[in-house]
């Protein structure tokens, strides 16, 4: 009878998580929520932006009405931003998000975390990055030491692994079954 190991999975996708100023306390629970919908939080830190840093992540929205408010609440406290990472990662973090409008949230995404966690579309509790390309721009800019190298996919994964990872790991697991230890315990 042959044992069959599954495939070794690469996570190609990231996106931006950000816990907002007024939920901080629920982090925990948050926190939970996202692993348990089945991503990998890769990266995570605490910090407390400045209106004008607030500004510079949010500059695609200015001179709409609401960006003064906005960059003035993202900047009220700390925050918790996270790179999150799974197969299809943007769409799936949407998904639990639900709309971004916490009032609308809890009539057509009962369940979901802005549902659960916000109190009104500017206070909708979390952030997630809208695309893959908003995604790597969001990250770097919370996350200015992370290094976002494209991740091969599909066929090219499996060249990857079967060019530097099996080989690396046949010679290593070959040299320990060579050797015998002195103290088995």
């Amino acid at each position: 009878m042959e044992v069959l190991m599954p495939e070794p999975q690469i996570y190609v996708e990231r996106t931006l998580a950000i816990i907002k100023p007024d939920i901080i306390d629920k982090e925990e629970e948050i926190e939970d929520a996202i692993l348990r919908s089945g991503f990998h939080i890769i990266q995570k830190r605490k910090l407390q932006l400045s209106p004008e840093q607030c500004s510079n992540f949010y500059a695609e929205q200015f001179g709409k009405v609401f960006f003064p408010n906005l960059t003035a609440y993202m900047s009220s406290g700390p925050i918790v931003a996270m790179v999150l990472a799974r197969n299809c990662a943007v769409s799936y973090w949407k998904e639990l998000l639900g709309p971004s409008n916490s009032l609308r949230a809890r009539i057509t995404h009962a369940h979901s975390l802005r549902a659960l966690y916000g109190t009104d579309e500017l206070r909708n509790g979390l952030h997630g990055s809208l695309s893959i390309s908003s995604a790597e721009k969001e990250i770097r800019f919370l996350f200015p030491e992370a290094i976002l190298e494209p991740i091969p996919t599909g066929q090219r994964a499996r060249d990857y692994l079967n060019l530097y990872v099996k080989p690396t790991l046949l010679a290593g697991l070959t040299a320990l079954c060579k050797e015998k230890p002195a103290d088995p315990m």
